[in-house]
């Protein structure tokens, strides 16, 4: 791999038993290594802790305020990130509970960097939780980016063996949004290292 490749993360944010998420991880993950400018990180919060009690304000907002301990490496993983992909389904018409846990548990680790979207469901593909998460980016000065890929009645669409049976579209879907991330993740990359991003207090 290049140096010049960005850290990608990508957040797996199903955490429920029988999940369908890792079969769309693992696909998403070979389209991000194949595009060839990516160090590719993958995040599954069904390996951290993700208390739904917060604190009073965000831990990145008051020094004092601690995470769990549990909680460092993803902490880490999201601040090294130079772009973002969430991987998400619909649940009852929005995103999971666990996914908002580790997005509010955070917060200047999202700031001024790129994220993207890749959804799931039986009928809408993830779209209804995917326009719910880019309002909540949007508050924590994220660039979310307009293309997205999308599987609607997933279970359709993968075989038995965890490949695409039509794997055309979704493909081209997943390189147009991989290079808005590259586009956005290199000038957010530069920007966020010579003029370090300023916020006002929350």
């Amino acid at each position: 791999m290049s140096s010049d490749n960005l850290d990608l993360a990508v957040i797996v944010g199903s955490v429920r038993e029988g999940r369908f998420a890792p079969v769309v991880a693992d696909w998403f993950v070979r389209q991000a290594e194949r595009h060839g400018r990516f160090t590719v990180n993958l995040v599954d919060l069904a390996d951290t802790p993700l208390p739904l009690a917060l604190p009073p304000v965000p831990p990145a907002v008051d020094p004092d305020l601690a995470r769990p301990a549990g909680m460092a490496d993803l902490t880490a993983r999201i601040a090294a990130a130079d772009a973002i992909v969430v991987l998400t389904p619909d649940y009852n018409r929005s995103f999971p509970a666990a996914l908002k846990a580790a997005i509010d548990w955070h917060y200047t680790e999202w700031a001024a960097k790129p994220i993207g979207f890749v959804g799931y469901s039986g009928a809408s593909g993830g779209l209804l939780a995917i326009e719910q998460l880019r309002q909540v980016f949007g508050e924590l000065h994220a660039h979310t980016i307009r293309d997205y890929v999308s599987f609607p009645r997933y279970y359709e669409l993968f075989g038995q063996d965890g490949e695409l049976l039509a794997p055309e579209g979704p493909e081209a879907a997943a390189k147009v949004m991989l290079d808005q991330l590259l586009w956005w993740g290199s000038v957010l990359h530069d920007a966020r290292r010579d003029r370090p991003f300023a916020e006002a207090s929350r």
